[in-house]
Parts: structure tokens; C-alpha cells; sequence
């Protein structure tokens, strides 16, 4: 099957782009830029931006099926550029696949559009989009997204949308990057004195949920025009995760709490001065990252193991000694 990868070269899109390969596929990624790692892999690429109709419809000639994985994610940016890259794009995918008479879309989307501000455990599908609560532009526009998506599943397209959750390991570039900073500034910080537990996805399982929706979907197919959340299925507390990747890359455990409510007025108050100011970067708090961090959220899996035949290849411990091991080389690498 000849395969489109938007966002092949971000960190779960060349993972994707690689099992596909493994698995027989012709794979073609789409991306802003050339990427090395993908010429070293044999993928084909075709620089263009989803954003961009015309490159979008160029890209998706001669396909068979689309993985959607480009986007814009973070916690802080403009609600326009979220919406351009995240909406727009999704937009311009699904055109491009009535277009081209493409049958086979999945599109990565995130637990986060159901997350409301309360505990979420042990939830399944059938939660609602959190719509009125949505604190961040990422949650607003993926929401959107998936939305459309799974709307335009028919007789001519298939479509189902993956909702994988903190993917993590060795190359990650946003969770855990955000994690080890504060930990070296000694600015980092638990949040809230109850032990929550979330869900965490490894990245080459989140990868593999891809391949496998691929393999099922088709036209009247039973996964067509559902979404699926994907994770480890092993709940762990905020303090394990975080002091975990911390081991990963030779930090001390953290202990250190800051009070929830403080956490809730210095996020508001970040987002607020960053704001009236028009700074640009990241704050280093904000409301949807204190949310993130002092509420329960790990949701049930079954449907993905059913109904996908998902199963976490590589367990927490693995995925840590991996990470751990990649973290390693690269203090090497650094110091040579």
C-alpha cells in the first residue's frame, strides 16, 4: 500500500513512517523540511506544508492511504496558528483525499479533547468533548479536527482518529525536554499534595496503534469513523513519571510541592502578563500545564485492544531503560 506520512519527521510521525516501511508499505513523508533521519531510513520525502493546498493535493497523488499525524502541539501560542496548522490542515487533508480518491485516512488526535478539569479514570470513548473547558489552543483545534474527521467517514473515505496520550522516549522533543530544564534550573516542582495517576504512551507503541488502524480500516470496516484512546495501560502516579525520567537521565528524585492553588493563580497570572505583553515563547507555567499535572487522567484501552488489537509492545521498564540509554549517548556525544 503506498502510504502519505504528514509530519513524517516529527517524533511519532518517523516513527509511524518507519514501522509502516517494516511492514511492506510504500511510505512517503510530508514535511516543511528535508530530514536527514528519513533520508537514512529510505523513506521518500516531499517537502511541502499542510497548510498549503496545493502542495497537500501534490503530495497525496497516487496514494492509498493518508496517516495525518502533523500538527501543532504545545501548551501556550496563538489560537490562529493552532487553528492554521491543526484545522486548516486537517481541512486540506480531507480535500485532498476526495480529490484524489484517496479510501484509507487515520489521523492522530489527543485524550486531551475530552479532558474537562476533573478526574478522569478509567474512561472510555463514549466521554464527551470537553468543549467549554478547554483551557489551551491545542485542545480547542485538535477537537476540531478529530471532529471533522470522523465526520467525513462515508462511502468514499475511512476514517478513525488515534487519541495516543504523552508520548514519550528517546527523541522526544516536548514533554520531556520541559521536564529535565526545570529539573536542571531547580525550578521544578510537584504540583498539589494527592497522588494522581495519568496515562503515557511509549512512542513506538503510539506508532504501532497507526500501523495497526491502517491494516483494519477500510470502507464500512467496523473501526471506520470511531476514535481510540492509546496508552501503556499502566496508570502510573505524577511522581513516578517524572521522577523516572529524572533516574533516565542521572537527576535526584524530586519531592519538592507547590501548592495546588498557587500553581492555579501563577499560571493565570503567566498567561495574563505574557499576553498583555505579546511575548512569544512559553510561559513557565500555565493553567492547561497545571491542570495536566494535578489531575487524574488514564483512560480505558479495551476498545483499541479489541477492536485494533493493540497491545503495548514495549512496557514502561523497557521504554525507560531505552531512554535512559539514549539520554546517556547523548551526554557522551556532548562532551566529545
Amino acid at each position: 500500500m503506498k502510504v502519505l506520512v504528514t509530519g513524517g519527521g516529527g517524533f511519532l510521525g518517523f516513527a509511524i513512517c518507519k514501522q509502516l516501511a517494516a511492514a511492506g508499505h510504500a511510505v512517503c513523508a510530508l514535511n516543511r523540511n528535508r530530514y536527514p533521519a528519513l533520508d537514512e531510513a529510505k523513506i521518500e520525502q516531499r517537502v511541502g506544508d499542510v497548510t498549503n493546498f496545493d502542495s497537500v493535493l501534490m503530495a497525496t497523488k497516487g496514494m492509498d492511504a493518508i496517516v495525518h499525524s502533523a500538527g501543532k502541539v504545545g501548551a501556550w501560542g496563538r489560537l490562529e496558528d493552532y487553528y492554521d496548522a491543526n484545522v486548516r490542515g486537517t481541512d486540506n487533508v480531507l480535500a485532498a483525499c476526495e480529490m484524489n480518491q484517496i479510501r484509507k485516512l487515520v489521523f492522530t488526535s489527543s485524550p486531551s479533547v475530552v479532558q474537562d478539569g476533573s478526574d478522569l479514570q478509567g474512561v472510555d470513548e463514549s466521554a464527551p468533548y470537553a468543549t467549554a473547558h478547554y483551557l489551551s489552543a491545542y485542545q480547542k483545534t485538535k477537537a476540531l479536527a478529530e471532529q471533522r474527521v470522523l465526520a467525513a467517514n462515508g462511502d468514499k473515505l475511512a476514517t478513525v482518529a488515534l487519541r495516543p496520550h504523552f508520548i514519550w522516549g528517546p527523541g522526544d522533543p516536548n514533554l520531556l525536554p520541559r521536564i529535565l530544564k526545570q529539573a536542571r534550573s531547580g525550578r521544578l516542582r510537584l504540583i498539589g499534595k494527592d497522588a494522581k495517576k495519568i496515562d503515557t504512551t511509549y512512542v513506538d507503541n503510539a506508532a504501532d496503534a497507526h500501523v495497526l488502524a491502517l491494516d483494519k480500516l477500510d470502507i464500512g470496516a467496523p473501526i471506520a469513523g470511531k476514535a481510540y484512546f492509546i496508552s501503556q495501560g499502566e496508570p502510573v502516579t505524577h511522581e513516578w513519571l517524572i521522577n523516572a525520567w529524572l533516574r533516565a537521565d542521572g537527576f535526584p528524585a524530586e519531592a519538592r510541592r507547590m501548592p495546588l492553588g498557587l500553581a492555579k493563580f501563577l499560571g493565570a497570572a503567566f498567561e495574563n502578563v505574557y499576553n498583555a505583553l505579546g511575548i512569544k515563547s512559553e510561559p513557565p507555567l500555565t493553567r492547561f500545564i497545571v491542570e495536566q499535572l494535578s489531575t487524574s487522567h488514564w483512560f480505558n484501552i479495551n476498545a483499541a485492544r479489541t477492536e485494533l488489537g493493540y497491545a503495548p509492545k514495549v512496557g514502561m521498564q523497557e521504554g525507560l531503560v531505552r531512554l535512559a540509554q539514549y539520554l546517556t549517548r547523548n551526554r557522551m556525544q556532548q562532551k566529545t
